[in-house]
């Protein structure tokens, strides 16, 4: 059990480290243009848009970072604004369905799925749940308490601004840290106890209402608990073992860009103050009907053109 221990303190600190590089320049860079004369103006060009989802222009800024970056960066962004609780809910739903997106919807390419299709699903389902929730949710009024971040007075010197940008990307990775180092020791238990295959067994049923086989199951664990960034190696791998055929990894692809590191993606979202249980269960029944009416027109097609198939052959054995 220690080895389990200090093997999961060894990627918690690895991943909080990596994670840190990133969350911590983007906190203190974002903090200093923030209080430059330009960004009202870049704001304003990008106000239009925002206001159509709910949000104000500054959200523009996490939103952009998080997805030509990672979801650490969109977060590193959030917390340098002041939003209410609805707008930070509204773009932590955003950047779970869309974040990272050059590199992991690279990896559909690398199973054989188009980029284009999983980049056009993750975008499309992050602008239609924000606009969803705006127009349906009339609460969330109160500002977000970001955790430990708390918004003193407005800076007046570069020293200050500086201080102010130092002191919250310091205290963005402590929240960080807290949360990610416990997480990847209770995954090595997991991992190295054999409950990923155990789990993997409990979701080979969960597969047909998918409409995908039941070999599928081994990647679903996989990107569900793992990621698809950090999962990648493991389901490349799981497709070329377990024989997956390209329409079964294209509908898990597509369950895994609306809904995968359930645990990871939406406990980094804690220190923002919003609820987590409507965060994940909005992703998880997405993914669900999501993929399983596409799952059901793509099965109903094929058996339809089998059919076909079969009749004309029929046909033309009669004929001679």
């Amino acid at each position: 059990m220690s080895g389990i221990l200090q093997r999961g303190l060894k990627s918690g600190l690895s991943l909080t480290w990596m994670l840190g590089k990133i969350i911590f320049p983007v906190t203190l860079i974002i903090t200093i243009i923030g209080h430059t004369p330009f960004f009202p103006v870049i704001i304003g060009w990008l106000e239009p848009f925002m206001n159509l989802l709910g949000l104000p222009g500054e959200a523009a800024v996490p939103l952009v970072l998080g997805n030509f970056s990672n979801l650490y960066a969109g977060i590193g962004a959030i917390i340098t604004f002041d939003f209410t609780v609805k707008e930070v809910f509204i773009l932590a739903i955003m950047l779970s369905f869309s974040h990272n997106l050059l590199i992991e919807s690279s990896i559909a390419s690398k199973v054989g799925v188009s980029w284009w299709l999983i980049s056009g699903i993750r975008i499309g389902l992050a602008v239609f749940s924000a606009v969803i929730i705006h127009l349906f949710w009339s609460g969330g009024q109160e500002m977000a308490q970001y955790g430990l971040i708390s918004s003193g007075p407005e800076p007046e010197t570069w020293a200050g601004i500086l201080y102010l940008g130092l002191e919250t990307a310091f205290i963005a990775i402590v929240q960080l840290a807290l949360i990610v180092i416990p997480l990847m020791i209770v995954m090595q238990w997991l991992r190295e106890k054999g409950y990923f295959t155990v789990m993997s067994n409990w979701l080979a049923p969960f597969t047909k209402l998918l409409g995908v086989q039941r070999n599928a199951s081994m990647t679903l664990v996989t990107g569900l608990t793992i990621g698809l960034a950090y999962g990648a190696g493991l389901m490349i791998q799981a497709v070329k073992e377990d024989g997956i055929s390209k329409k079964d990894m294209t509908l898990v692809l597509i369950f895994l860009v609306s809904c995968h590191a359930v645990v990871e993606d939406t406990l980094v979202f804690a220190p923002l103050g919003i609820p987590l249980w409507p965060l994940l269960l909005i992703r998880l029944v997405t993914a669900i009907i999501l993929t399983a009416t596409i799952g059901f027109i793509w099965n109903r097609r094929t058996e339809i053109n089998k059919g076909k198939e079969t009749t004309a052959h029929e046909h033309s054995y009669t004929s001679i």
